[in-house]
């Protein structure tokens, strides 16, 4: 088999990863990205052609840092990444649909779920890359931007802790009813991904399944400069 992307995602223990998502509500996809591909992600968050927006977090009280919008179409590796990963996840994201009631499903191809967003008004492409200087951070939040939106997203960072940078830990919270806050801190190697939800997830309860509320973020960056890649697979209005 050649070492595609795509074959490398085939290649994951995707029953390990579903069983992960549905008792934790997120998994690890260890060294998915090579270094050569890591580096080429951040060389090219200076080429300014390749997005549509840049926000200063600072100015939104979003956190301490700066993030770019790629614009379409999307370089090849993270389309690759988008298209590749998203059948992946469709049919998890339609189990947890079910398990709370929903009737809607996700289609099979991502194609086809961003011409269900295109016809929401939802045509903006959203994956991003993230870079945060030392002392920079990213507060709790959701990615939603519009009407619909896909249950999952994924992130990968794209240089190596304690080398590159020290601190940035990835945080990850849930909010169950009538509950207190559970947090979760997750630290990836270079080049790995964290599939985590968008915005809930279901938890078993004495009376069913039931939403529980999810935000993530990243804790403060105390030395170097820390870069990652933000896969959100549906689009913005």
């Amino acid at each position: 088999m050649s070492d595609t992307l795509a074959n490398r995602i085939d290649a994951q223990s995707w029953e390990q990863i579903v069983h992960e998502l549905d008792a934790q509500g997120y998994a690890t996809l260890p060294c998915l990205l090579k270094e050569e591909e890591c580096q080429e992600l951040i060389t090219g968050y200076s080429a300014d052609s390749l997005f549509r927006k840049t926000i200063q977090m600072e100015r939104y009280r979003f956190g301490s840092g700066e993030y770019r919008y790629y614009q379409a179409p999307l370089p090849p590796l993270v389309q690759q990444l988008r298209a590749s990963l998203y059948p992946r996840l469709a049919p998890v994201a339609n189990h947890w649909g079910q398990l709370l009631g929903h009737t809607a499903a996700f289609p099979a191809a991502l194609t086809d779920f961003l011409d269900h967003c295109h016809q929401h008004g939802q045509t903006r492409p959203t994956p991003l890359i993230l870079k945060y200087e030392a002392g920079g951070y990213n507060c709790l939040h959701q990615d939603m931007y519009g009407e619909l939106f896909f249950p999952f997203q994924v992130v990968f960072v794209l240089n190596q802790q304690e080398k590159d940078f020290s601190g940035g830990e990835f945080l990850l919270t849930e909010q169950r009813p009538r509950a207190q806050s559970r947090g979760h801190v997750i630290t990836l190697e270079q080049g790995a991904g964290l599939i985590f939800p968008t915005s809930y997830r279901p938890v078993a309860g004495t009376r069913g399944y039931y939403k529980t509320t999810m935000r993530h973020g990243v804790s403060t960056i105390t030395t170097g400069t820390r870069y990652s890649l933000g896969i959100i697979f549906h689009d913005a209005t």
